[in-house]
């Protein structure tokens, strides 16, 4: 009897801490910390485990560098690469903006930050904004850049919610350009396999200025067999959906409105753009892809 007691104790004991484990590794929650006056990263609370460091200098282009791939493993993002040195992990930057370049160019002559603030510092999920003046040439503010990010966990995988807003402070033209918006630079060289789809099965540079719901670069990463992934989903609220993208021979990607068309922000307007973006390891699941984009899709944002 004595012995069964025990067993059955010892049973209990482990099915709880089995239960509990798994409770926690579905439960993931993140927490915001605060580096420096310029940074602050996102770290898996319990574990301590950096998930993406944003920076936010007062005279440079906002970027988000390192995003860590989930399994903390390795960073899924690259910072200046010698090919494109204006390329930043993951960031935002129009072309010609009133004849203006914010692609290339991320310095103080073209950049102020306002504020920053984080809205939402811990839980499953956080969520903060940037808020930057675009100059022109004489240092006036062209556009008013509020860059809305949330983060959350779903089916260890990283996904990110970008609501972009830009308010003009004069009638503002975004030149046609076959780049310009939101972009990703991944950590690829020529000795890496590296891989492009969208919705229509167009891969690599077919893609490039292709219009697609839904894009999806993944490359090798290095010392490893498996791949990283960002998709990057379109919303149908965006006046460019499905919109074209930029698919560049280093598997830097982004979607852009200006490689179709000139657009414009009448002063005293604003302007709001959002993408849905995954990051995750592991094969493509294109079947999975496609539910994830017809559920952002159906969100109706106010």
């Amino acid at each position: 009897m004595y012995t069964c007691r025990v067993l059955a104790i010892f049973v209990l004991v482990v099915c709880g801490f089995v239960s509990g484990f798994g409770q926690k590794s579905k439960d993931n929650r993140f927490e915001i910390v605060t580096e420096s006056d310029t940074s602050f990263s996102i770290y898996r609370d319990k574990v301590k485990q950096l998930v993406l460091t944003q920076v936010a200098k007062p005279d440079e282009r906002p970027y988000i560098h390192p995003i860590m791939a989930p399994d903390g493993q390795s960073p899924v993002t690259e910072f200046r690469p010698n090919h494109h040195l204006h390329q930043t992990g993951l960031f935002w930057g129009l072309k010609r903006v009133n004849g203006r370049d914010y692609f290339m160019k991320w310095k103080g002559d073209y950049w102020k930050r306002v504020s920053t603030k984080i809205t939402i510092r811990q839980g499953k999920q956080v969520a903060w904004q940037t808020v930057y003046n675009v100059l022109d040439s004489t240092g006036q503010t062209t556009l008013v850049e509020t860059q809305n990010w949330t983060l959350q966990e779903v089916d260890g995988k990283f996904m990110l919610d970008l609501e972009w807003k830009g308010q003009a402070r004069t009638d503002v033209t975004m030149g046609k350009f076959y780049v310009g918006g939101l972009f990703v630079r991944m950590p690829w060289t020529k000795e890496l396999a590296g891989e492009v789809i969208n919705a229509s099965g167009q891969m690599n540079k077919q893609a490039e200025a292709q219009r697609s719901e839904w894009l999806d670069v993944g490359v090798q990463r290095r010392d490893r067999s498996d791949w990283a992934h960002f998709t990057l989903f379109d919303h149908p609220q965006n006046k460019a959906f499905p919109t074209p993208w930029r698919v560049d021979n280093e598997f830097g990607v982004g979607p852009s409105r200006q490689i179709i068309e000139d657009w414009t922000i009448p002063e005293g307007q604003t302007e709001t753009i959002r993408y849905r973006i995954l990051i995750y390891t592991g094969p493509i699941n294109q079947s999975q892809i496609r539910d994830l984009a017809k559920a952002y899709q159906e969100i109706n944002h106010h």
